[in-house]
């Protein structure tokens, strides 16, 4: 039975499948990004969730074959990796592992671990890709002065445009007024206390707001609109970038696939897409075949020396949607 794992800035998703790719067992955590709260959230989440996911199938830890834990901010602090390193062992005991960052699990499900370039648009924004045994990773550089096009960057945005529209700045449309519902306030000064004070700039909360302008673009404002355009184009930067860098020939078809929920914005997808139709390579933009998490377990799979056959890869479903 192999464990996958899928570490993010909201949640924490856990997978097992067996050695014929079945999807066996699922189950969901608060997220393990740790750079607000410290890496001590990151050991207690893992042994609430494989706990959870292996009693589900029934299974002890020991009846493990391997993991793969894809975890959020991994390798961006060179002091965190062997500490990150050594924790699943403590959970674990002699089950074999791996660890890495959790662009890995996005990669593995949306391409099936083949040869191409992934894009995540969650929380935070990261791109990665393999070719011919070259890997390139594009983006993830925080979202004080990266992530562009995430549910933060997206957010961000539309709260500046909210500010702008607020003290005329910007011509007001219907997104002012989506702002000021959600977050309830009697004042429009009153979202500086919201955002500042009482979420203490938490990130997730604020990449929560991306929704109010993804609503705010499907009603047909045109100001999110724009914002959730231009984070499809910066989006696609990355996919150039990545391309490039592992040696993709101009005109060669170069797969390229996507996961996170920003993806769901047909607003940005559709920006995204034709960005890329307007690159410097053929791209061929693919639905992801799996969730993240379940790539993870596939990975893992992979890394035991026993790989799944592609044509069962996509054969997975998700038993509880957690993707």
């Amino acid at each position: 039975m192999f464990l996958g794992v899928d570490g993010g800035g909201t949640k924490t998703a856990f997978s097992l499948i067996d050695a014929r790719g079945r999807l066996v067992a699922e189950a969901r955590t608060a997220g393990i990004y740790y750079l607000q709260q410290g890496i001590g959230i990151v050991e207690p989440l893992l042994r609430q969730g494989i706990g959870e996911v292996c009693a589900t199938a029934g299974i002890e830890v020991a009846g493990l074959s391997h993991a793969f834990f894809g975890i959020p901010c991994y390798g961006e602090i060179s002091a965190d990796v062997p500490v990150l390193d050594a924790l699943p062992r403590r959970i674990l005991g002699d089950v074999g592992y791996a660890c890495g960052n959790d662009m890995i699990c996005g990669w593995a499900a949306s391409l099936g671990g083949a040869d191409g370039i992934n894009v995540v648009a969650g929380t935070g924004s990261i791109a990665y890709g393999e070719h011919r045994g070259r890997r390139w990773r594009a983006g993830g550089w925080s979202e004080l002065f990266g992530d562009e096009g995430s549910g933060y960057w997206v957010a961000v945005q539309g709260l500046g445009a909210f500010s702008r529209m607020s003290d005329g700045r910007q011509p007001a449309s219907a997104l002012v007024e989506e702002m000021r519902r959600t977050l309830g306030v009697r004042t429009d000064l009153d979202a500086i206390d919201i955002v500042m004070n009482r979420w203490h700039g938490d990130r997730g909360k604020i990449a929560d707001l991306s929704k109010v302008v993804t609503r705010a673009a499907e009603a047909g404002d045109p100001t999110a609109a724009v914002i959730l355009g231009r984070a499809g184009r910066e989006l696609a930067l990355h996919v150039e970038a990545g391309a490039t860098a592992l040696g993709f020939e101009p005109g060669q078809a170069v797969p390229v696939s996507y996961s996170g929920g920003m993806f769901g914005s047909a607003h940005l997808l559709g920006s995204f897409r034709e960005a890329l139709e307007h690159g410097g390579h053929g791209y061929e933009l693919r639905e992801p075949l799996l969730p993240p998490h379940v790539g993870a377990a596939v990975y893992a799979a992979r890394l035991a020396g026993h790989p799944i056959p592609l044509d069962r890869i996509s054969a997975v479903p998700s038993l509880e949607g957690l993707s």
